[in-house]
């Protein structure tokens, strides 16, 4: 997988999972910090800043990636959501993701209207062969960003937090994301931002389309019953965010964890 692709799926996959269910209080801002790490070797910081209020939202993601040999390059990603906030959840109208890698940018830029996909603009291109599965237009109804579509609201720390299904587009992919729950469990460390209790989800992905046949990362994933996600409360704002987000794979854990806090 290109550098650029590597930086996208990452910072999508990781560090824009955030939560569930009923209407935050008014006024929600919060900037969240996250580390990530692959076999215990950290490779990538990145934060996540939320702003809820007047019906409107806007996440906005930054992230620097140091670098991991020759698994993965150095660069930045950054992304950005806006959108309507309701009881519902957030509705996503744009999104928009820079990465840059070895002096190379790759952008992506969506629009939506009434929960589905509008257009969507690649730079550069993706280039169509036969092992990549095509896109069609019917899969792109009620589907969420990378963002967004993580974001959901609920009113108490518990099964419910896991209990959904997410149906994503990244501009590049199409895939669902169905979560279940595996239980009540407690944050302890004091290297993080958060000590108390969590809930603890499984994640399934299932790729529908714009995915190389070819692709390893892809194939494992879908393959994997070993993708978990933490939640904890953002203070009383109703919004329930990623304390952890953990991927087994063969080089070592794939983990994000929660590193700071202001809300």
């Amino acid at each position: 997988m290109p550098p650029s692709r590597l930086l996208c799926a990452l910072a999508g996959f990781l560090l824009a999972a955030w939560a569930v269910g009923a209407q935050a209080a008014p006024g929600v801002e919060a900037v969240a910090g996250y580390t990530l790490s692959l076999g215990g070797i950290t490779f990538a910081n990145g934060t996540v800043t939320l702003t809820d209020g007047d019906g409107r939202y806007d996440l906005a993601l930054k992230a620097e990636v140091t670098g991991l040999g020759t698994l993965v390059s150095s660069g930045i990603a950054r992304a950005e959501s806006r959108g309507v906030s309701g009881g519902g959840g957030l509705t996503p109208q744009a999104f928009d993701l820079l990465t840059r890698s070895g002096g190379e940018d790759f952008a992506i830029n969506v629009t939506y209207a009434h929960g589905d996909v509008s257009t969507f603009v690649i730079t550069p291109p993706i280039v169509n062969n036969i092992n990549r599965v095509p896109i069609e237009r019917s899969q792109l109804s009620g589907v969420g960003d990378m963002l967004s579509g993580f974001i959901v609201k609920s009113k108490a720390l518990d099964a419910s937090l896991c209990t959904h299904r997410l149906r994503v587009f990244t501009g590049i992919e199409r895939f669902d994301l169905t979560m279940s729950d595996i239980g009540p469990d407690k944050a302890t460390s004091l290297r993080t931002a958060y000590q108390g209790p969590v809930e603890q989800c499984r994640i399934k992905y299932t790729p529908i389309s714009g995915h190389f046949t070819t692709s390893e990362m892809t194939n494992y994933l879908a393959k994997s019953d070993n993708i978990f996600i933490w939640y904890a409360p953002l203070g009383d704002s109703g919004y329930y965010i990623p304390y952890r987000v953990l991927v087994a794979t063969s080089m070592g854990d794939l983990s994000m964890v929660l590193t700071s806090l202001k809300h």
